[in-house]
């Protein structure tokens, strides 16, 4: 976004710049020697507001600008220097270490008679991907990202083998960036391919039917300087055959006059159909866009108009497209288009029921359909045309995934898992509804030894909230606790495995994770009701949880710690901000942290969907009253605080945490320490290396140990 044009979008003025273009740095008496951070006098009318920005320069790209390098540095030899005080570091990490150290398998999927799936040893950096030709076959390796680079921060991230098996698509994440690079592998002889393809993200990956080519997504190359932090405009499907160049690509879809719109395609199991779903932003309303592929230079042909409803493909039978939507259905429905017609009608064949339909697919003759029971996953089957044929019986509270498959085969397969149970892997037969076990990881712990319950408290407004609280049955009441929350981007938390949780509560905390509003939990008024001008419930259900925790004895005062990432970074620095006095210790992490900003980074502009748009003079006002980098309450005694980031963070930039650390530091809010710990060549989560991981949370439960009153050894 231009000068011209910020000025014109938040009515800004500039108040006040020093000659000098910046201040002294302002020492608070905390305790902690902090570094020296540069305060630039930046003053801009916003609305009639003066908002002050004076680290806007710790936006800059830690790799480009060396003061903030250097800033980085500084930071994390003082968060290093504090946690080496602390005891207990060295046996979290050893035991971190051991309840790593187990097979960890990923959902088979089968093309071709060859059954693929990754794989991880226990400590390996990244699972590798293995491949078994006929579910008796011996397992051989395709692919190990692990000699990919030497830090181990290079990742396999998305698969896809082509119809008949005999081709591998993969896309390789290098330092946990969201770009990505597609490969080609020949699976018979193990040979990569000389394709390679760019710039790819936020995309799909589908064959064609015959095993020729590819279509993807990606984004025009961006500005050398300007790698991971510029704004992600003009998204545009490409299609490409194998054994050519990316030069030669051939654009499918783009729309130059709309450039906030992203694209993901897919094709159907027969290669006959691609479809195009396009959206504008993180909010699942779409427009479908469909190309026959048996026609050569076929025009797209649009299915669904207007950006209103959701519309997720499940799968085909000849011109039958069947989808998982919202449309005139909340908590979603199947319906089916016959796209033989001139002008299709969705035909519905399951209604929407009382729980949230979240997955579909097809597999056999037969369909899967995935629920949300009160955040649990429910599975059952039915026939094609809608009939209910009976529940898929999993273990326990947990979450199941996978059950892929392709029509005409009534193989699938998915995991379990819960707090305190790994995936474990099943296979099921839909035509007999006869299920097994496929794999079972080895574990250093006793599954048994751990609860997990469901109990519903009160929030602020009187609507009830469901939380998971997970403990060694042998955790007496008032232990420390953990609560975790999201609450955001129509995203479901469900009980799922952790070897970092499990450890928590081995030392004897109870982990907690509040479904707050916000969330996919409950359909879209659910999601509805935790963002825009409704973002406030979302804190004050985290706040109700953590008063909840305490007032039911489950934990105590002082002994409370707050979680999140990403949106729930947001959530706790902005809770943190509202009620310091409930929290012992918090950790905001990979965190949108200055709300008047975040839309002119990479992905951030996906963001007003959920947040608003800071342009706009409501949704500033809304923005204004929690965003965590703007209302630190000075003259509160703050919890202690650790926030995390990592410098090739592209889905959000390390500044907004960089921003929000050395505010905090410069706040008179108590002397307990706030810290920042800066992670290297690692990015918003995914494809970081196992070993960095381990260091992270034994950093963190450390930290949290120490503040929450867990008793560690020297």
């Amino acid at each position: 976004m231009s000068p011209i044009r910020v000025r014109v979008a938040f009515l800004a003025l500039t108040l006040s710049i020093a000659l000098s273009a910046s201040s002294p740095a302002i020492t608070v008496s905390t305790g902690f020697d902090y570094p020296q951070t540069r305060r630039d006098a930046i003053v801009e009318l916003q609305f009639g507001e003066a908002i002050a920005d004076p680290y806007r320069w710790l936006e800059n790209d830690v790799r480009v600008d060396t003061e903030v390098s250097a800033w980085v540095e500084a930071e994390n030899k003082v968060t290093d220097r504090y946690l080496a005080s602390l005891s207990g570091r060295d046996a979290i990490k050893a035991r971190l270490i051991t309840l790593w150290n187990h097979e960890r398998y990923g959902v088979p999927r089968k093309r071709g008679g060859h059954y693929f799936y990754t794989f991880n040893s226990g400590l390996q950096n990244q699972p590798v991907l293995l491949v078994r030709d006929g579910i008796d076959g011996k397992e051989r390796q395709l692919l190990d990202p692990n000699n990919w680079a030497k830090d181990g921060a290079t990742a396999l991230d998305e698969w896809r083998p082509s119809n008949d098996g005999k081709l591998l698509l993969y896309s390789v994440q290098d330092g946990g960036s969201d770009w990505r690079t597609l490969r080609v592998l020949d699976v018979v002889t193990g040979k990569k391919l000389e394709d390679e393809v760019k710039w790819v993200k936020f995309s799909d990956l589908a064959w064609d039917g015959e095993g020729k080519g590819f279509f993807y997504s990606r984004f025009p190359e961006p500005r050398a300087d300007a790698t991971f932090q510029q704004l992600n405009l003009n998204h545009q499907v490409y299609y490409h055959r194998v054994g050519t160049s990316q030069s030669e690509d051939r654009l499918v879809y783009a729309t130059p006059r709309r450039p906030k719109l992203n694209h993901a395609v897919t094709t159907t199991q027969d290669g006959r159909y691609a479809l195009i779903k396009s959206n504008a932003g993180t909010d699942e309303r779409h427009e479908v866009v469909l190309f026959d592929l048996a026609e050569p230079g076929s025009k797209p042909r649009k299915l669904v108009k207007g950006f209103n409803d959701e519309w997720a493909f499940a799968g085909a039978v000849g011109s039958q497209l069947y989808f998982r939507t919202n449309f005139r259905a909340p908590r979603q429905r199947v319906v089916m288009l016959d796209v033989a017609q001139p002008k299709p009608k969705p035909i519905e064949i399951v209604p929407q029921s009382a729980d949230t339909l979240v997955g579909v697919s097809l597999v056999g003759n037969r369909m899967i359909l995935a629920y949300l029971g009160d955040a649990k996953t429910e599975a059952l089957l039915y026939e094609m045309d809608g009939r209910r044929v009976g529940p898929i019986n999993l273990p326990d509270i947990g979450t199941g995934a996978g059950f892929g498959g392709r029509v005409g085969d009534p193989e699938t397969f998915f995991s379990f898992s819960s707090y305190a149970t790994p995936g474990t892997i099943y296979r099921l037969n839909t035509a007999t509804a006869v299920m097994e076990k496929f794999i079972q990881p080895k574990l250093a712990f006793e599954p048994a030894d751990f609860a997990v319950d469901q109990i519903f408290y009160k929030s602020k407004d009187g609507t009830e909230i469901p939380m998971f609280v997970a403990r060694k049955k042998s955790t007496p009441p008032g232990a420390p606790a953990l609560l975790y929350g999201y609450g955001g981007f129509n995203i479901a938390l469900t009980p799922t495995f952790s070897a970092s949780v499990l450890q928590w509560m081995e030392m004897g905390g109870v982990y907690a994770v509040a479904n707050l509003r916000g969330g996919g939990e409950y359909g879209k008024a659910w999601h509805d009701a935790g963002r825009l001008a409704a973002k406030q419930n979302v804190f004050d259900d985290f706040i109700a949880a953590g008063e909840f925790l305490v007032s039911s004895g489950i934990s105590a005062k002082g002994k409370l710690g707050a979680i999140g990432r990403s949106n729930g970074g947001l959530l706790v620095g902005a809770v943190v901000n509202q009620r310091p006095d409930l929290f012992a210790a918090a950790n905001p992490a990979v965190g949108v942290m200055d709300m008047l900003r975040f839309n002119r980074f990479t992905a951030g502009r996906y963001w007003v969907d959920d947040y608003g748009d800071p342009g706009k003079e409501s949704d500033f006002r809304i923005l204004r009253g929690y965003s965590p980098y703007h209302n630190i309450a000075s003259g509160a005694d703050y919890p202690a605080i650790m926030v995390t980031t990592a410098d090739t963070d592209d889905r959000v930039v390390p500044g907004h945490s960089f921003k929000y650390a050395a505010a905090l530091q410069s706040a008179s809010i108590g002397r307990k320490p706030h810290l920042i710990r800066i992670e290297t060549r690692a990015g918003h989560g995914s494809g970081k290396p196992t070993d960095k991981l381990i260091d992270e949370y034994a950093d963190l439960w450390t930290f949290f140990a120490h503040w929450t009153g867990i008793t560690l050894p020297n």
